[in-house]
């Protein structure tokens, strides 16, 4: 029997997109770990999911783009929550979701809306989303359920979905979870920063990266192929690829005891006293955690995080009186050109060279079926979707 040939896989970045490749590579019919070697390199001195990973609201949404990895992700995220026990493990569950509009309350300090961080907007996951009528309690919609926000400030709510059609993880959770299950079977941890993908005759032959412990030590991973999914940094490696980043600030509030935040996630649009108008994104994660809308040098804007904190505390009593467990920052990759994300074999640059990054917002909803598509470009199989080539590397670099 002829032997099978070796792979040496090496994956460059820990965030949610790595981490689920890594994880529907080890899962591949065809992987074996005498014959496949994987390894996810991740710069971060704390670890995978440091960046948007860890501190995005975690939405997954049926209605969510481009459509061509939403039809493979959003079965393969239900998959993997009945597979895994993902309800306890990530915190797996399906949310209501809707647009709010209303008025906030005047507080002691407002904030200005304006930092280092600049203007705080949505990151615009509604974008081509038409809102379903409202046919729920009284003029303005509200759902029954829905206490946490004052009814007497809502001008309207509409919902997004049906029951089905959005759901929710704890990102930090999710991302560390396809690792340690990619781990189970063999796949291996490297802390390092990547500096350059080799190549030999247009072929990867390896990924030379600093090693974090040390800093004066360059080492060389050998490759026969090389998964770029470095977020927002990937263009370190490749400066053609055609992504920027987008910085976006957050808080987790926790209520107070004994107040219960039903599962909810809002898009929101909050005319302020000051005449301006605010539209913080508010997620409301299982543990009763509400978070409203190299990764370690990643500067927090205090005053941003103090303005998204008292724009939803203008509309809630029960985040208002809550405590801020964290300020955080984080770069989403986006596309420049327009379109995206950039999935697939960057043939043109190397055989070998696969590209998984600008994803914007949607990173944690996409990453199933980003991995799934990748693991079978590289292991074989075919995977059944609408036509990939619009988001083909070709397509951008």
């Amino acid at each position: 029997m002829e032997q099978a040939a070796q792979r040496n896989i090496v994956i460059i970045g820990g965030g949610i997109i790595g981490c689920s490749i890594a994880y529907y590579l080890s899962r591949h019919p065809s992987y074996s770990p005498s014959t496949t070697n994987i390894i996810v390199l991740e710069a971060s001195a704390n670890g995978v999911a440091q960046g948007a990973s860890g501190k995005a609201g975690g939405l997954i949404a049926k209605w969510a783009y481009p459509r061509e990895i939403v039809d493979i992700s959003f079965p393969e995220h239900v998959k993997l929550a009945e597979e895994h026990n993902g309800a306890e493990r990530w915190g797996w569950r399906f949310v209501g979701c809707g647009s709010w509009e209303g008025e906030g309350e005047a507080l002691a300090e407002s904030g200005t809306g304006v930092g280092k961080g600049g203007n705080r907007k949505s990151l615009e996951k509604t974008l081509g989303l038409e809102a379903t009528a409202s046919t729920s309690r009284a003029d303005k919609g509200m759902p029954d359920d829905l206490t946490w926000v004052k009814e007497e400030l809502t001008t309207s709510y509409n919902p997004m979905s049906g029951p089905d059609g959005t759901a929710q993880v704890h990102p930090y959770l999710f991302t560390t979870s396809m690792l340690d299950l990619a781990k189970e079977k063999g796949v291996q941890l490297v802390n390092g920063t990547a500096i350059s993908v080799e190549r030999v005759d247009r072929h990867v032959t390896g990924v030379t990266y600093r090693d974090r412990s040390d800093p004066s030590r360059i080492e060389t991973l050998p490759a026969t192929h090389v998964v770029l999914s470095a977020g927002a940094w990937s263009p370190s490696i490749i400066p053609s690829l055609p992504i920027a980043a987008t910085r976006a600030h957050s808080v987790t509030i926790r209520p107070k005891a004994g107040v219960t935040i039903s599962p909810y996630v809002l898009f929101t649009e909050i005319l302020l006293p000051q005449s301006h108008v605010v539209s913080p994104e508010i997620y409301a994660r299982p543990d009763n955690e509400v978070l409203p809308g190299n990764v370690d040098d990643v500067e927090v804007d205090l005053a941003a995080c103090q303005s998204i904190t008292n724009h939803v505390a203008s509309i809630s009593l029960e985040l208002r009186e809550g405590t801020v467990d964290k300020r955080q920052a984080c770069f989403l990759p986006v596309v420049r050109t327009g379109g995206g994300p950039i999935i697939g074999e960057a043939d043109k640059i190397a055989k070998g060279l696969y590209i998984a990054t600008g994803h914007t917002c949607w990173g944690i909803c996409n990453a199933p079926g980003t991995a799934k598509v990748i693991a079978g470009l590289i292991m074989g199989g075919e995977v059944r979707t609408r036509s990939l080539a619009r988001l083909a590397p070709s397509r951008f670099l």
